[in-house]
C-alpha cells in the first residue's frame, strides 16, 4: 500500500471511531501530525486505533497509565489537543 493511501485510510479511521470524543481527538491529530510520523510511529498509531475507546480515554485523561508501546503517541496526542 502506498504511503499516501495508508495516511488517507488512517485519517478516515481516526475520524470514524464511533465515540465522538476520540473522533475529535484522533481527527485533530491525524490532520495536523500524522504525515510527520515515521514508519514505526505510523505502525504504532495504527495499532492504537485498534484499542478500545474507553482505554484510550483513560490514558488521555490520566486515569490509567498508557501501555508502554503507546506512551509516546499518547504524549503527542495530548500535546496536539492542548495546543
Amino acid at each position: 500500500m502506498s504511503q499516501e493511501l495508508l495516511l488517507k485510510r488512517l485519517r478516515y479511521r481516526s475520524l470514524h471511531r464511533g465515540c465522538k470524543e476520540t473522533d475529535l481527538l484522533f481527527g485533530k491529530f491525524s490532520e495536523s501530525q500524522l504525515a510527520a510520523l515515521g514508519p514505526s510511529e505510523i505502525a504504532a498509531y495504527e495499532r492504537l486505533l485498534e484499542e478500545n475507546d474507553a482505554d484510550i480515554w483513560g490514558w488521555m485523561t490520566g486515569k490509567t497509565p498508557p501501555a508502554a508501546e503507546y506512551a509516546p503517541l499518547i504524549a503527542m496526542l495530548k500535546s496536539c489537543v492542548l495546543s
